[in-house]
């Protein structure tokens, strides 16, 4: 009945018929550690809390230099290297009020041509100068002025430090080493505020998603840290990537798949990545090489590789930008079993291949759950276009909730759900995809509590791991002989 008397004409605007599905975004790499903070201005310095960060300048501004001992501004170095276009969610759990250390009575001399000295580090707060007597006490900005992100203290003319003079200086440093795992996994504190990586659960509500690729580079490679990032990876439906310590051997990797391993390996997460070897980097600031996790360039690649080409597509045997080479070398060979990167796939992990002219490359297609998991999710992308999918349709659900139960509903639905999916088809994310509505599956009593049950079947394209071919040697091609006679 009308909600109201009309003696009229009116109109009534009813939805009808199926409604796109949006699919959610997959190139956002979530990442937590350790930053500069003195080095960003104090209005953008965030701790324990979410940073959105698009590009190398927001890197910049966000989280500061690449200093040694950091882990944020190499992470996110190593990941914009691979290039076009990933989204970062980062934490930095490093509190500059807090996580210090102490130096008493540094002797330091300023050098007589530029006024300048420099500490034995940056990131510095509560500098004390002194005469090497032990007074006086010399003031800041009457006697020097400070550059506290690099540890420089410069003296003013007309001051009271003579030129070339020597000091002793106390002061408290921002220290990386004092983050501990525990920061790293986080908490919820007594207000209710998420700390560490638990602060990615905070993205949808801030953000409208969720990060995708998860990293947590120089402390993955605790298994405290792994476990809690494949939970997290669980909750988001993320996949997580943990490297093996610097310093593991090729036979110490693949004993850590099992029980008996040292390392953070023992899993069979089809959400997990199993990161070996670390990689050498070319370090600018000290003029050598370095070796960095592997995670944070692989988690670029699969970002990149989503924005290229689709996040179907497998970042196995793609280029890895940005290094000089491997921690230590690894036997390369398309065509044989023992090679060590085959090995090293073989028992689930992802590794890296570099044999003559084929460049630096991602090598392994399959997450922990290989070899334990033979199921098709084992494949890392297709774990990761079945979570595109589930988590879209969820999501596209929003309109069609507390509508009446009719027919018009549940074919709205259905074909909601198959327009979405036939899309996927022609993209070449998926070989075939179907929704439907059972009826058996659906008892009056279910529907009479306000439940409805669809069935979706697909299956996306597994990467091309393997080809064989069958060669045969037939005499018989020897009758072709002499033809031309």
């Amino acid at each position: 009945m009308p909600a109201n008397f009309l003696h009229g004409v009116e109109t009534i605007e009813l939805d009808k018929g199926p409604r796109p599905i949006r699919g959610v975004k997959t190139a956002v790499i979530g990442l937590v550690g350790t930053a500069p903070m003195l080095d960003v201005d104090p209005a953008d310095r965030s701790l324990n809390r979410i940073r959105l960060v698009a590009n190398d300048r927001d890197a910049a501004r966000y989280f500061g230099q690449n200093r040694a001992g950091f882990t944020i501004p190499s992470a996110l170095n190593a990941i914009f290297d691979q290039g076009n276009g990933p989204i970062c969610v980062v934490v930095n759990v490093l509190d500059p009020a807090s996580d210090t250390t102490a130096v008493a009575d540094e002797a330091k001399t300023f050098d007589a041509a530029t006024g300048k000295l420099t500490l034995a580090h940056p990131q510095v707060s509560n500098v004390v100068v002194k005469h090497t007597a032990g007074t006086p006490t010399y003031v800041l900005n009457t006697d020097y002025t400070l550059d506290a992100a690099n540890g420089t203290i410069t003296r003013k003319a007309g001051g009271a430090i003579a030129s070339g003079q020597s000091v002793k200086v106390s002061y408290s440093w921002l220290d990386p080493s004092k983050a501990v795992n525990s920061d790293i996994i986080g908490a919820v504190d007594g207000a209710g505020n998420r700390t560490g990586m638990q602060a990615w659960l905070n993205a949808y509500q801030e953000l409208g998603f969720f990060p995708k690729i998860l990293i947590a580079p120089g402390f993955s490679t605790v298994n405290a840290v792994a476990t809690e990032l494949n939970v997290l990876a669980g909750k988001l439906r993320a996949i997580a990537l943990v490297d093996a310590p610097i310093g593991t051997t090729v036979q110490q990797a693949l004993t850590g798949r099992g029980p008996a391993g040292a390392i953070n390996f023992n899993y069979s997460s089809d959400r997990l990545g199993l990161c070996y070897p670390h990689l050498k980097v070319y370090d600018s600031a000290s003029g050598a090489e370095i070796l960095e996790p592997m995670s944070p360039r692989l988690a670029g690649r699969i970002a990149a590789t989503d924005q290229d080409k689709g996040y179907w597509w497998s970042a196995s045997n793609q280029e890895i930008k940005g290094i000089v080479g491997l921690e230590l070398p690894l036997t390369a060979m398309i065509n044989d079993p023992a090679s060590e990167t085959n090995l090293l796939n073989e028992a689930g992990i992802i590794t890296v291949f570099n044999a003559f002219g084929s460049g630096i490359r991602t090598w392994g297609n399959r997450s922990a759950a290989w070899p334990s998991n033979t199921h098709p999710r084992n494949f890392i992308n297709i774990r990761r276009t079945a979570d595109v999918i589930h988590e879209s349709i969820e999501y596209s659900m929003l309109q069609f909730l507390d509508q009446p139960i009719t027919d018009a509903l549940i074919d709205a639905i259905t074909e909601s759900v198959n327009l979405f999916l036939r899309t996927l088809v022609m993209r070449g994310a998926l070989i075939d995809g179907h929704c439907g509505y059972d009826k058996a599956k659906n008892p009056v009593t279910e529907i009479a509590l306000g439940h409805l049950t669809f069935d979706i079947t697909f299956m996306p394209p597994p990467p091309l791991e393997r080809v064989s071919f069958e060669s045969f040697i037939d005499i018989n091609l020897l009758s072709q002989l002499g033809g031309n006679g």
